[in-house]
């Protein structure tokens, strides 16, 4: 405990955690930004103009880098952009039509997919009590999907394909992390989740397929829309800071505090509230989520 405490007692690890702690709780702003948004810009629009604000601003920062640096594996990093170009769209689709809390707790059953998936695909080992803490998750987000379901149907799901894409994109991450730099990735990724956002729209925008409609923003639309890349940006920068100072371990339970962001901007915004029985759901999920990260990090040191 000495140790640990001497360790987050530095300045430079100081300031870290207190950023971390108002990246995690702000976070949920770029969602309840794309909610108000849902009524009249779709979700495929509000991501690429994300993309393309994030990219904008990016673009100058990195440059020099880019100059200096030969990218590795193009494809990987090309299907890394499309991975969050999809998880982005389908988070966005999915705050339209149900509660920003049950989004946001449903799409953290991520951490329990990537443990699973890194099973199957790296051959990672996952112990009686990690697919124990894994199934449990589960169990606690269809609680938290049942009362959508049956207003909404398999609409209510989009929120797991979110946390399935985002998972298959967290596993290249983990892949190409080991031969590009944080910076490059993240900039590859922007970049190429803007090229592949174009393709989609333009390709299917007239096909009237609800989240890929286009249309002009009003002089209101375009400042939220220029908010959620800029609060986008600004929250990957912050990350990237924090992540050279504060092991994953540590870092990674701060992640719930999007949830209790989420829930204020919900009930303040849209006058939503988790039930009781959400509540029990999304416990559920949060401490499996945790438990199972605390395990995985363990068995790797």
């Amino acid at each position: 405990m000495i140790v640990m405490g001497r360790h987050l007692n530095s300045p430079p690890k100081k300031i870290a955690l207190f950023l971390i702690v108002f990246a995690f709780l702000f976070l949920p702003t770029i969602d309840a930004l794309a909610k108000l948004l849902g009524d009249s810009i779709s979700a495929g629009q509000i991501a690429w103009s994300r993309f393309l604000i994030q990219t904008m601003l990016m673009c100058p920062i990195f440059f020099w880098t880019l100059r200096k640096h030969r990218t590795q594996n193009v494809f990987l990093q090309f299907m890394r952009g499309v991975l969050i170009a999809c998880t982005t769209v389908l988070i966005f689709a999915s705050v339209k039509f149900m509660p920003l809390t049950e989004v946001i707790a449903i799409f953290f059953i991520e951490p329990l997919l990537v443990t699973m998936l890194s099973a199957i695909i790296l051959g990672e080992r996952l112990g009686w009590k990690g697919l124990a803490a894994t199934t449990i998750g589960f169990f606690g987000a269809l609680v938290v999907v049942q009362p959508n379901y049956k207003l909404l149907g398999l609409l209510s799901f989009l929120p797991f394909l979110a946390a399935l894409s985002f998972a298959f994109y967290m596993i290249l991450t983990r892949k190409l992390s080991q031969m590009e730099s944080a910076g490059v990735l993240q900039f590859n990724s922007g970049l190429s989740g803007l090229i592949f956002m174009s393709v989609i729209l333009a390709t299917f925008s007239s096909f009237d397929i609800p989240m890929l409609e286009i249309k002009m923003p009003q002089n209101q639309e375009w400042i939220l829309l220029i908010l959620i890349g800029m609060i986008a940006t600004l929250g990957h920068f912050i990350l990237a800071f924090a992540s050279k100072y504060i092991e994953a371990n540590i870092l990674a339970p701060f992640q719930y505090l999007e949830i209790i962001g989420a829930t204020f901007l919900g009930f303040w915004l849209f006058g939503d509230f988790p039930t009781p029985a959400a509540w029990v759901g999304i416990m559920t999920i949060v401490v499996s989520g945790i438990y199972v990260f605390k395990k995985e990090t363990f068995m790797k040191t």
